[in-house]
């Protein structure tokens, strides 16, 4: 077993990058079945989420849009507890097919946050698509509806995923070793 260093914690290997793949392009299809002939606007939610919006992003076969918004709530392995926006949104939703593109669903909060600002532009249907979520975390009732895999409430790096800004470049997914 190879593990990795990342500043001063230990990683294992916990999700093979071949795996994600596999998983993405299940996704992707299920999107294409949904959303044939709808058009939808794809939202990634920045920074975490950047490698899994465009593998995913690639995946589709149809016409989509896809724009970005940095919402934050984490420090180092750990939450905020605070949900930061630095980037906001700047394309209508009104009665667009929306497409939530996150990483990481841990606690849920950030998404619990963010949902009603985007509910209140009124788009026509309102998704989630997470590479990753922590049933074992969420606090927050938030729904997935396209779900890469279902981890364990451990800390993750990688495919996205960083340590304190480190880490996000590693194709696999790698736990924390405790």
């Amino acid at each position: 077993m190879r593990t990795i260093r990342v500043h001063d914690k230990v990683f294992e290997p916990y999700i093979p990058g071949l795996s994600i793949s596999e998983r993405i392009k299940l996704m992707a299809r299920q999107l294409n079945e949904d959303y044939n002939g709808k058009r939808p606007l794809f939202i990634a939610i920045l920074n975490g989420s950047f490698i899994f919006a465009a593998d995913l992003f690639k995946e589709l076969a149809i016409e989509a849009e896809i724009c970005f918004i940095k919402l934050a709530s984490y420090k180092g392995t750990k939450s905020s507890g605070q949900v930061i926006t630095a980037i906001g949104l700047d394309t209508e939703i009104f009665k667009r097919h929306v497409v939530i593109i996150e990483d990481i669903i841990d606690t849920g909060k950030t998404l619990n946050e963010f949902l009603p600002q985007l509910r209140h532009q009124q788009p026509a249907s309102l998704k989630i698509a997470a590479l990753l979520h922590k049933p074992a975390a969420t606090v927050y009732p938030i729904s997935v509806d396209y779900l890469g895999f279902s981890v364990p409430n451990k800390f993750l790096l990688g495919y996205g995923l960083d340590y304190n800004g480190l880490g996000r470049n590693i194709p696999e997914i790698y736990k924390l070793v405790e």
